[in-house]
């Protein structure tokens, strides 16, 4: 896959690998993710805690990686944007977003594997990718 940038080609990677660890997790634990909302649910400050670092890690890839001229590159710049997103919401209002954490409970393993795939696809884009001038 083409690309502008070399960096999308890193933070693909990056973002594939972490979306197959995640989706490993939660093949071979998913009782896990029911104790971490359990544990979300009870602790504001947990919450304040994990909101902070993802709403800094999604600032940090929306600052460094707004491009939106390829497949790829769009793909990245959105993750960045979600995650910019969901750690506002952590941070401002997380009921909602606790919500449907708590929902999506009952479908952990078909998460698990969705995330699997799409890291999967992710990872293999930024390793095969050419960072090339696209007109």
């Amino acid at each position: 896959m083409d690309t502008i940038s070399v960096l999308t080609l890193r933070l693909a990677e990056a973002m594939g690998l972490y979306m197959i660890v995640i989706g490993i997790g939660g093949l071979t634990a998913p009782q896990r993710w029911r104790q971490m909302m359990d544990d979300l649910q009870r602790s504001p400050g947990l919450v304040m805690a994990l909101g902070f670092p993802v709403f800094a890690v999604g600032a940090a890839l929306v600052l460094i990686h707004s491009i939106w001229r390829d497949p790829l590159s769009i793909v990245v710049s959105a993750i960045g944007y979600v995650a910019l997103i969901e750690g506002a919401l952590l941070l401002a209002v997380p009921g909602p977003l606790i919500r449907i954490g708590f929902r999506s409970l009952h479908f952990t393993r078909a998460w698990a594997i969705v995330s699997i795939v799409l890291g999967i696809l992710l990872f293999l884009a930024g390793l095969t990718g050419r960072a090339t001038v696209i007109a």
